[in-house]
């Protein structure tokens, strides 16, 4: 039997034919897609404020943060809204994904580090890599791929 200390549960989801994961305890909800009120002169991965409840809630198309081709909406497509712990304070953010799968344990031996491919890359973000029949799943560490810049701008755009 796994004792619970040494597994965690996590959100996976997908962007591209790429499956990433965030860990359950930061997904407050999943929402369906909706345009979001754009805000003047943010970078082009902030798509802008959602409403979630009465709240402004800044929302980014991860897959532009990440590099990859802006998110072309489906009806697959979800915003999940996450409490992401900062050093200084919880950070409120809605975060679109093409397609949401499930929620799973990995165990800790399971997750494996960043792999090295020889060359500098930023892979701070990747908290680690669990091996599946289909592939890869990429652990991300959001509050390590968000800058301390995105999350004054968060903050002040909420």
């Amino acid at each position: 039997m796994v004792s619970k200390e040494s597994e965690s549960q996590y959100v996976t989801f997908a962007l591209g034919e790429e499956v990433f994961a965030v860990e359950v305890e930061i997904v407050r909800e999943i929402l369906d897609y909706e345009d979001a009120f754009k805000i003047p002169n943010g970078p082009d991965y902030l798509l802008g404020l959602r409403d979630v409840r009465g709240h402004g809630v800044p929302t980014i198309d991860l897959r532009l943060k990440l590099g990859l081709s802006r998110t072309v909406p489906t009806p697959h497509t979800r915003v999940l809204v996450l409490d992401i712990p900062l050093s200084d304070r919880l950070l409120t953010l809605g975060m679109v994904a093409d397609r949401v799968f499930e929620v799973v344990p990995f165990r800790r031996d399971q997750i494996e580090k960043a792999p090295d491919i020889g060359t500098r890359w930023r892979s701070d973000y990747i908290h680690g890599v669990v091996r599946r029949d289909t592939g890869f799943v990429v652990i991300i560490d959001l509050a390590s791929l968000l800058s301390a810049s995105d999350t004054a701008m968060f903050s002040s755009a909420a």
